[in-house]
């Protein structure tokens, strides 16, 4: 079956390829292996090595091999490399930044993106998000929190608004209104479960 364009961003085939592009492009220092790129979207190691093959086809990555892994960076030597990045850090760009900046956090045992970005994220018509909000569940310190947060706004183009949530909270069957009207609308995992062992 053929995947839906994202809403994200229609021009790309789907969420699977912004996503890799984001995670190339707005960390253009880094190489990626193929798995290690499955690891962060969430997609197979074999679409993963498809998209790359097409990615480097197409003169937008680089790519070399060290020993058995296949490493890949963006090529931001082309004409394209800027508006692409630009056009990446406004679409897909939560998705690939965000996750650095929060990992590098401790006290954060799951955090996850919200509202309409989550929503166009997945395939849920509506205006283009203004913002973006992150739900972090734990007890990190709140202004570690507002540092990611306007760090991540720099590189995204648009505010970014964190709210933070205990543990007992997010897992309460208590029916706190915050939270069921979380749960009950999509989300976008950023970081899952880090505490548990």
């Amino acid at each position: 079956m053929r995947a839906t364009p994202p809403l994200l961003l229609p021009l790309l085939r789907s969420n699977t390829v912004g996503e890799l592009l984001a995670w190339l492009y707005l960390h253009p220092e880094r190489e990626y292996s193929t798995t290690d790129l499955a690891q962060r979207t969430g997609a197979s190691q074999s679409t993963v090595s498809r998209e790359a093959d097409r990615f480097t086809a197409a003169g937008l990555t680089r790519e070399r091999r060290h020993g058995n892994l296949r490493l890949i960076r963006a090529d931001t030597d082309t004409i394209i490399a800027k508006p692409l990045t630009d056009l990446l850090a406004v679409t897909f760009g939560p998705a690939a930044v965000l996750p650095p900046l929060l990992q590098s956090i401790p006290g954060i045992d799951e955090a996850y993106i919200y509202g309409s970005w989550a929503a166009r994220h997945a395939n849920q018509t509506g205006p283009l998000p203004r913002d973006v909000d992150v739900l972090v569940v734990g007890a990190a310190d709140e202004d570690e929190l507002y540092d990611a947060a306007r760090t991540a706004e720099r590189v995204l183009g648009r505010e970014v608004n964190i709210n933070r949530i205990s543990p007992a909270s997010w897992t309460s069957d208590r029916g706190d209104p915050f939270v069921t009207s979380l749960r009950s609308k999509p989300l976008h995992s950023l970081i899952q479960n880090r505490s548990t062992p």
